[in-house]
């Protein structure tokens, strides 16, 4: 067997072996070279309708007015294209040009929304800009396959059409969301500057004394109050000099008084003196109760009320103890000696005139108290003053950090309503149908000629490896090599094969048979194709087409 194994056939065997097998090698290539040259002439054609957008730039400046998209022109096809190509837009473009009709049955809508995307395709155009990484894209195409070139071409302007909608749709729904947001954000901004302006009103009006710019008026104000308070101490001092000098008076005419009365009615006279002791007594104890409401027992007019007092308590119990005279007789027509009524006289106007002036000092107290109360408000203020300027600086910081966020934001918002107006009047950066789809006159597939080309190879390969196989069946010894190889001796003589009338007659018979089958096959073929499929002309005309 190794023998065997090692002997190899030599180019005269192998013709040998086409000769005794060319009739399986003819019909072999023949058969498989028919089926390829007939899926390659029946292969359905698949028309593509190609529609060219291109991404036209900013026909106004950017530094004159910014776009709200900026976002790259080839990120954009892409989010344009997962829009465009939802369930819902490819289903209704199916329905609208009934693509699976023939199929509907087998296919199912899942079916049929994939098939759909594969049959789409987006290829995008780029180039080399100068001053930019890599390349920038100028243009994108949008192509359709069908079996039919005017579905692809309807199909193909139908996506076009959305690809441009969609991108008006998305810039305009971007520009306005962006004015939107930025326009609630100045809202806002503007709302928050409001509160502060009133915080900072609010704050001017609790503490005004107190502010930075009222510090000199709130001096005058001080110093108005002290020399108010100075010109109210100083009639008040002149009001009380003047009750003390009415004091006085006040003492010598109750004096004349009890002269005149002696010197009238003698007993009379003491019993009226100690009367009018008892009253001026019971006015100094009133005066002197009003006056230590007010002060202190070391005030002055508290100390000389309580001296009077005293004085006046002494004089009473020293005309206690002296024994009373014998009243005179009564005489209610008698009348009032004059001196006796002048003096009276004398002694009211000057009791008028010191209530008048007690009056006056009350007044003048009370007054002064209010000025001091001021006073002490006004000083109060004028501490708290460095306090204030910093609360009111700090608001006033919050204020300008807020005026300034909100004129950012109120630019930013003009900017994005310009942009937004940009974008309605179709200024920006747009798409633009360059080339419309139109209906193509010849197939993208399949390569017919590629097809014929490859099945006259494998109909080649075919044929050898029928050859081979059946070759390597048999297992019949062939030509002297081979029998030598198997045996391990060259044979003495070699009787060539004598064939006889009967085999070449056979053989002849059997050519002639297998001629006759392969015609009335042709015939019967090309008769099915012409009554059941297509007239031979017509078909032999769609054929050249194609191939051509």
């Amino acid at each position: 067997m190794s023998q065997e194994e090692d002997y190899q056939p030599s180019l005269a065997d192998y013709i040998a072996m086409v000769k005794r097998h060319v009739l399986l090698i003819a019909v072999t290539f023949i058969s498989v070279s028919a089926v390829a040259i007939t899926a390659a002439v029946l292969w359905p054609p698949v028309y593509q309708s190609t529609g060219t957008i291109m991404v036209e730039s900013q026909q106004i400046p950017t530094d004159l007015v910014q776009a709200t998209v900026t976002s790259f022109a080839d990120e954009r096809i892409q989010v344009i294209r997962q829009r465009v190509m939802t369930r819902e837009n490819l289903m209704r473009i199916i329905d609208k040009f009934k693509l699976f009709d023939e199929r509907s049955i087998t296919f199912t809508p899942s079916e049929q929304v994939d098939k759909m995307r594969d049959l789409i395709d987006v290829q995008l155009v780029n180039a080399n800009v100068q001053g930019q990484r890599g390349s920038a894209t100028i243009a994108f195409k949008v192509s359709f396959e069908d079996r039919r070139p005017d579905v692809a071409q309807r199909v193909a302007n139908e996506l076009v059409t959305l690809f441009l909608n969609e991108n008006v749709k998305v810039r305009t729904e971007r520009a306005t969301q962006t004015t939107e947001f930025l326009t609630q954000e100045a809202n806002k901004f503007k709302s928050d500057l409001d509160k502060l302006e009133s915080q900072i009103a609010t704050y001017k009006q609790e503490n005004g004394a107190a502010l930075p710019q009222n510090t000199a008026l709130a001096m005058n104000a001080i110093q108005r109050l002290e020399s108010d308070l100075r010109n109210s101490q100083r009639d008040y001092n002149s009001a009380e000099e003047e009750a003390r000098s009415l004091d006085v008076e006040l003492a010598s005419a109750k004096v004349a008084v009890a002269s005149a009365a002696a010197a009238a009615g003698g007993g009379t006279s003491a019993a009226g003196m100690v009367d009018a002791n008892v009253v001026e007594l019971q006015k100094l104890r009133q005066q002197l109760a009003q006056l230590q409401e007010l002060y202190t027992d070391s005030y002055p007019d508290v100390r000389t009320t309580k001296r009077r007092i005293a004085a006046l308590e002494k004089a009473i119990a020293e005309a206690a103890k002296e024994p009373a005279p014998a009243p005179p007789a009564a005489d209610a027509n008698l009348p009032v000696p004059p001196t006796v009524a002048a003096a009276q006289m004398v002694v009211a106007k000057i009791e008028s005139r010191i209530a008048s002036a007690r009056s006056r000092m009350t007044a003048l107290r009370a007054e002064q108290g209010q000025i001091q109360a001021q006073l002490r408000a006004a000083e109060n203020q004028m501490l708290k003053a460095p306090q204030v300027e910093r609360g009111l600086a700090a608001l006033m910081r919050d204020r300008e950090a807020a005026q300034r966020k909100y004129e950012e934001i109120r630019a930013k918002q003009m900017n994005a309503q310009v942009a937004e107006n940009l974008e309605g009047e179709q200024k920006a950066e747009r798409f633009t149908l360059l080339e419309p789809p139109i209906a193509p006159d010849r197939p993208i597939k399949p390569n017919r000629r590629k097809m014929i080309a490859l099945g006259l190879v494998l109909a080649a390969v075919a044929a050898a490896g029928m050859v081979v196989l059946l070759e390597t069946l048999r297992g019949t010894v062939r030509g002297v090599g081979a029998l030598t190889a198997i045996v391990g001796q060259r044979p003495l003589v070699i009787v060539p094969y004598i064939a006889i009338a009967e085999e070449g007659m056979r053989r002849r018979k059997r050519w002639l048979a297998a001629a006759t089958a392969g015609a009335v096959a042709l015939v019967l073929t090309l008769a099915a194709i012409h009554f059941f499929y297509m007239p031979l002309d017509l078909l032999a005309f769609k054929i050249m087409l194609r191939l051509s």
